[in-house]
């Protein structure tokens, strides 16, 4: 070893040394504090120091009966969830993208045609990943900051008399820009022009938060992920199969393996997976839908209306407006707001986090840099949410924005004490 060779390798020594003196002397505040403080982005959303518990377990083997008495609970709360008493629910370890995948490959051919609205960044994935699959997309573009129109999806599918048209696809509520969309519109739409397509939704952040009907709406394919209304990690995609996109699997084509749900099936009816399953984030998933069960769905999804509303109210009150073009498009998961013209919105979320130790969503697609998001979705209360609203408005006052300090907590405030 030369001179130049050893000098290297000190330096290496010395450079290991400082570091790992300048971890053991951090004060303890420094590593705690970004863990003190809820989120509020759109997902992943907060835990429940229960779920947190029940996700951190020991291994166990998932070939054995005990698997199956934390895998078939959580399949069946799922259902609940869902609000279907008719579906099939295939959990992967994955995200809302991996749904997004099993709902194409397990019903379709390439070279299927999908009728698919665009009016944010998660619709303009799905359609993304279509095209990836070589399906032919037709696209209904849409404001971001509108709802999906049913009345054009009507006018389309009324005019494909040859049923070319195999799925329709539907985000939900599309988190980019805080925006809700009529699922039982567009399902209505199906069977106003008697179309045979099938019909599936994106579910990732309002399934388990707000009203999803899957069987009244006749959804085909739900979609959705552990990481928001389930209060989970990320780390599992959950998808509701009906019976209607169960028979389709006779004829679909695309190449599947991982997300194959003949093979899931098979796994479920012995008690296990056709591969190594995530353990510990499916016994999170049952006591996840077993707390949401008894706190009772209509429950849940008032809670979140309230403290949305909360939210809004403290919008208004610092006179800013929503992404959402009106009022009957306002998502009870995620606000996004809109800052002034010039402004760069980006900036409360970086201030948020140097400063406050506090995390808010950026905005994405054609609202970056426009729009900040506040998530208020999982496990939240109206406790927790005043205490985002005080910290967006202390960001907003330390970067010279004209509002006023204390605004929008008081309008919160007035409104979670008296609804």
């Amino acid at each position: 070893m030369n001179l130049c060779t050893l000098k290297r390798f000190f330096k290496k020594i010395e450079t290991l040394e400082n570091n790992l003196y300048r971890i053991r002397n951090l004060p303890i505040g420094s590593i705690a504090m970004n863990f003190q403080n809820p989120v509020f982005i759109p997902g992943p959303t907060n835990m429940p120091e229960v779920l947190r518990k029940a996700v951190d377990m020991p291994t166990l083997d998932h070939r054995s009966s005990l698997f199956g008495e934390i895998l078939h609970p959580a399949l069946a709360g799922v259902k609940a969830v869902l609000k279907s008493k008719t579906a099939e629910v295939f959990v992967f370890p994955s995200t809302g993208t991996g749904g997004w995948e099993t709902a194409i490959t397990n019903t379709l051919c390439a070279g299927d045609k999908v009728l698919v609205g665009r009016n944010g960044m998660f619709s303009h994935r799905w359609i993304d990943m279509c095209e990836r699959h070589g399906l032919e997309v037709q696209v209904i573009e849409t404001p971001w900051g509108e709802g999906l129109p049913a009345a054009r999806y009507e006018e389309i599918l009324a005019a494909d008399k040859s049923h070319q048209i195999k799925a329709v696809l539907a985000t939900h509520n599309e988190t980019a820009t805080g925006v809700v969309s009529d699922i039982a519109a567009i399902s209505q739409t199906l069977k106003t022009a008697n179309h045979p397509a099938l019909l599936y939704v994106d579910g990732v952040s309002s399934i388990g938060s707000m009203d999803f009907r899957m069987d009244e709406w006749g959804v085909d394919i739900a979609i959705t992920g552990s990481q928001k209304g389930f209060m989970l990690p990320a780390g599992l995609a959950i998808v509701g199969f009906s019976p209607k996109a169960m028979a389709a699997l006779e004829t679909a084509t695309l190449p599947r393996t991982f997300f194959d749900i003949r093979d899931m099936g098979k796994g479920y009816a012995n008690n296990a997976y056709p591969y190594t399953p995530a353990v510990g984030l499916l016994n999170g998933l049952k006591m996840a839908t077993e707390m949401l069960l008894s706190e009772g769905l209509e429950n849940v999804f008032a809670r979140h209306h309230r403290i949305a509303c909360g939210v809004r109210a403290a919008v208004d009150a610092w006179g800013l407006q929503l992404c959402a073009v009106s009022s009957d498009l306002y998502s009870d998961t995620v606000s996004a707001i809109c800052t002034p013209e010039g402004f760069n919105a980006t900036s409360i979320v970086t201030h948020a986090a140097d400063k406050y130790d506090v995390a808010f969503g950026v905005g994405l697609g054609e609202v970056a840099g426009k729009v900040f998001r506040i998530g208020h979705l999982g496990s939240l209360t109206d406790v927790m949410t005043l205490s985002g609203i005080a910290t967006a408005e202390m960001c907003m006052v330390d970067l010279g924005l004209d509002i006023k300090l204390g605004a929008g907590v008081t309008a919160a405030q007035e409104h979670y004490r008296t609804v």
